[in-house]
C-alpha cells in the first residue's frame, strides 16, 4: 500500500535534514528581514498621515503608525530603497521554495499538536507559509504590472506583510536558536570525522543528529545537499541578473528580461527614460493640455491665482538632476528638469514658509490622480512643477504640460498633468 503524505515514509528525499533547513533559514532570516525594513520605509517614503489620498490602507489601525517625515536628501533614496526591496524579494524566491520544499514533512505530521507549545508552533508555521506565499506572490504580480487580485495591492500587500512578519518572527524565535545549534554542532562533528578520515561526502552530516525532516528510509541520492544548495543559489543569481537590470538605464535595463520595463527605452531623444503610464492609458485628452485651453489653478491662504503655461514661463525657471522611481522598483538614472519651484508657487499665494500641498491631475480614473506633499519637500530647491526635462518639453507621456518632480519621493508622487494646487495644512 501506497504511504499518505502523513506516513514518514512518504517523504524520502536523503537531501531533507537540519543543515539544508538551517542554511537556507539563516540566509531567508537576514533577506526577509531586509524586505521587511525596506517595505517599512516604502511605506513612510508615502507621507501616509500626511492625507488619505496618500495612504491607500484603510483602517489600518496601530499597524499603520507613523514613522517621520520622508526626506528629500539624498535625491536617490527611494531609488535605492525600492531597487534593494523588489530586487531582493524577486532574488530570494528559490530559496523560498527551497525552504518550504525542505519542511513541508512538518505540515504533514501527527498528532497535530502534542502540546501547547507544539500547537503554536505549528500555528505559526501556517501563517508563515501562507503569508510567504501571498506576500512573494503580489509582489511579482505588482512588478509585472498584473493587477489581478482581489481589490488594490497597496491593502492587501500591507495586511499580508504584517501577518507574514509576525509569524515569521515568532518562527524564528522559536526556531534560530536551534538553526544555529544545529550547524555549529553538524560543523563541529564533521570536523571530528574528518579528522578521522571518515567523511567521503556531505551526505552524512545528519547521520548524528535526530531530526523529524530526516527521511527514515531514505532514496538514494542523486546530487548532494552542497548540489542543491548551489542550484538554489544559481536560480537566485539568475532571477537577479534578470531583474536588478530595471534600475538602470541604456543597455543594462535590457537585461531585466522578467521585468516589464526590460525592453527598449520609449521612443527616443530627450524624453527617451522610462514611464509607467502612458496619456492615453490615463484618459488625458489633448485638447485639455494645449497652451491656449490649458490652466494650473492654485489656491491658497490669499485666495485663488489661474495660470497658463505662458504665465508659469514668466516666472523664475530653475534646474535640477533628479531620477524617477517607482513602486514596482525600476528607476532611471538623472533627468534634467527645468521648472518653477513649488515654493515659489506657494508664494504666490501667500505663503513665505511653504506647507504641505495637495496636487491634482487631469487624470480622472486610477489610483494616485491626486498626491499630497509633505512641506519639508515643498521647502526643498530642487522641488518643481517641471515643464521642461532633457532641455525640451515635456512630451504627453511625461506629462505635459506640467508636472510634479520632487526629490526621494516614490515615482506616484510626481504628479503629472498637473491641473490644480492647494496649498495649506493637510
Amino acid at each position: 500500500m501506497r504511504p499518505t503524505p502523513f506516513a514518514p515514509g512518504f517523504w524520502r528525499s536523503p537531501l531533507r535534514g537540519p543543515w539544508f533547513t538551517s542554511v537556507l533559514g539563516v540566509v531567508l532570516l537576514g533577506g526577509i528581514t531586509v524586505l521587511f525594513v525596506t517595505g517599512l520605509l516604502s511605506y513612510a517614503a508615502y507621507n501616509p498621515n500626511l492625507s488619505p489620498v496618500n495612504d491607500k490602507t484603510p483602517d489600518k489601525g496601530v499597524l499603520g503608525f507613523y514613522l517621520f517625515a520622508w526626506p528629500t536628501d539624498p535625491h536617490w533614496l527611494y531609488r535605492l530603497n525600492q531597487g534593494v526591496h523588489v530586487t531582493l524579494g524577486i532574488t530570494l524566491i528559490p530559496v523560498l521554495l527551497a525552504k518550504l520544499w525542505s519542511v513541508v514533512p512538518r505540515l504533514f505530521t501527527l498528532p497535530p499538536a502534542r502540546s501547547l507549545a507544539h500547537a503554536a508552533e505549528r500555528i505559526s508555521l501556517l501563517l508563515l507559509v501562507g503569508g510567504a506565499l501571498f506576500e512573494f506572490v503580489t509582489g511579482v504580480l505588482n512588478v509585472q504590472l498584473d493587477y489581478v487580485f482581489p481589490g488594490s495591492f497597496y491593502p492587501l500587500h500591507f495586511y499580508g506583510a504584517w501577518v507574514f512578519f509576525a509569524a515569521f518572527v515568532a518562527h524564528a524565535v522559536l526556531k534560530t536558536p536551534a538553526a544555529l545549534r544545529n550547524l555549529r554542532r553538524l560543523r563541529e562533528e564533521k570536523n571530528d570525522l574528518v579528522d578521522n578520515g571518515r567523511v567521503e561526502d556531505d551526505r552524512v552530516e545528519d547521520d548524528h543528529v535526530e531530526n523529524d525532516l530526516v527521511a527514515p528510509e531514505p532514496a538514494e541520492p542523486t546530487v548532494s545537499r552542497r548540489g542543491a544548495l548551489g542550484l538554489v543559489g544559481g536560480g537566485s543569481l539568475l532571477l537577479f541578473a534578470t531583474t536588478v537590470g530595471q534600475n538602470f538605464d541604456g543597455p543594462l535595463r535590457r537585461t531585466a528580461l522578467l521585468a516589464p520595463h526590460g525592453g527598449a527605452e520609449p521612443g527616443s531623444g530627450p524624453g527617451a527614460f522610462q514611464i509607467n503610464k502612458t496619456a492615453e492609458r490615463a484618459g488625458i485628452d489633448a485638447a485639455e493640455t494645449a497652451d491656449d485651453t490649458w490652466r494650473l489653478t492654485v489656491v491658497g491662504r490669499s485666495g485663488t491665482v489661474r495660470l497658463s503655461r505662458a504665465d508659469l514661463l514668466r516666472l523664475p525657471l530653475h534646474s535640477a538632476a533628479l531620477p524617477i522611481a517607482c513602486v514596482e522598483g525600476w528607476s532611471t538614472s538623472d533627468q534634467w528638469w527645468r521648472g518653477v519651484r513649488l515654493r515659489d508657487l506657494a508664494a504666490l499665494v501667500g505663503y513665505d514658509d511653504p506647507p504641505d500641498v495637495l496636487v491634482e491631475s487631469l487624470q480622472r480614473r486610477g489610483a494616485f490622480r491626486r498626491a499630497a506633499l509633505r512641506a519639508n519637500q515643498v521647502a526643498d530647491e530642487r522641488s518643481l512643477l517641471a515643464l521642461f526635462v532633457n532641455g525640451e518639453d515635456l512630451t504627453p507621456d511625461h506629462g505635459h504640460p506640467a508636472r510634479v518632480i520632487v526629490p526621494a519621493a516614490p515615482g506616484v508622487l510626481n504628479t503629472k498633468w498637473v491641473a490644480r494646487m492647494t496649498f495649506g495644512d493637510l
